[in-house]
Formats: structure tokens, sequence, C-alpha cells
């Protein structure tokens, strides 16, 4: 299958991004994975004008004029995984939601852990924001491109504090209302 990639600066870091005839395919953090080097392995072109919008709404994100993207995705997954990743595109931008109950909103309340393996396969970091799930106790979880990028992430979305009862398990003081 053609691929076109190309890779872009972000306040978050260099951003590989991949996109084939359907649609977005891979938006990952070029540092953690060699971008240049993946890329030239897989035989994809760089191409920046086919993804020129993408980048556009990632620049506009970053820059904080955007809050939902308007893409056509692509990415490679299981039923499941595609299944998770649509729940994640519903968690509005500025919210967090757990795992848990990323299991109950797509039906399967018993399927924490599994909804976590499928949110950690999330090929379009950003797009499709896995940055905003979090433990069931209000604390931040992993994620694949490191917490300080979660952190950056979730405060460029919405403030200082990342959920509310954070602040609660960081002072011990309840949660401001």
């Amino acid at each position: 299958m053609d691929c076109w990639y190309t890779l872009v600066p972000s306040p978050v870091g260099p951003l590989l991004l991949v996109r084939n005839p359907a649609g977005l395919a891979v938006v990952e953090f070029a540092d953690l994975h060699d971008g240049p080097a993946r890329a030239a392995d897989r035989g994809w072109c760089e191409d920046p004008p086919r993804l020129a919008r993408e980048v556009a709404q990632l620049d506009e994100y970053f820059a904080g004029r955007r809050q939902t993207f308007e893409l056509d995705l692509a990415p490679d997954g299981t039923p499941f995984q595609r299944e998770v990743w649509a729940a994640l595109l519903a968690i509005p931008y500025g919210a967090t939601r757990s795992y848990g109950e990323l299991a109950r909103s797509i039906g399967r309340p018993h399927a924490a852990r599994a909804v976590g393996a499928a949110n950690g396969r999330n090929p379009l970091a950003i797009i499709v924001p896995c940055h905003r799930v979090i433990g069931t106790n209000g604390t931040l979880t992993g994620y694949g491109g490191g917490m300080a990028r979660k952190r950056w992430l979730l405060a460029h979305e919405g403030g200082d504090l990342v959920h509310p009862y954070e602040e609660m398990i960081r002072t011990g003081a309840p949660p401001r209302a």
C-alpha cells in the first residue's frame, strides 16, 4: 500500500505523520520511534504536501485554535482496538476519562485492562486523544509518549488542574469546586 509521510516540529517534540490512500494512519513521536529510519524501512515516501491538511490542523490545535480534528482516519487495528479508539474520539477536549469509564462507554464494563491495552496501541497520538485517559483514582497513568508529554497535552487542553482529584492526591486537601 502506498504511504506518504512528513516530519513536523511540535511543542511536544517532532511528530511523524503517515497517510495512506484512506486517510491518516500514524501520528507518533518521531524521537521515540526513530521516525525517519522507520519511514525508510517501510518504503514510505516523504511528501509533505499530501499531509498539509493534517499538519495545518495540528498547528491549529497547538496554537489553541482547534479542539477537534476533521480528518479522514485510517488506523490499522483489530475491531476491538478500533472500537476503543472511537470511544477515545468521544472524550471532549479538556476532559478526562478513566479506563473503567471508557470500558463502560463501549458496553464492556469488565474490560478496563483490555481497554488500556488497546489505548496503548493507538497509532494516532494527539488526534485520537489517548492522553485523556487517567487512572480510576484520578492519577495520571502511563503514556506511550512519556508522562511529561501527557502532562503537557492535558495542561494545554485544560489548564493547570488535570483532574479534580489530582490536587487532592498531591496536597491532601479536598478538590476545589
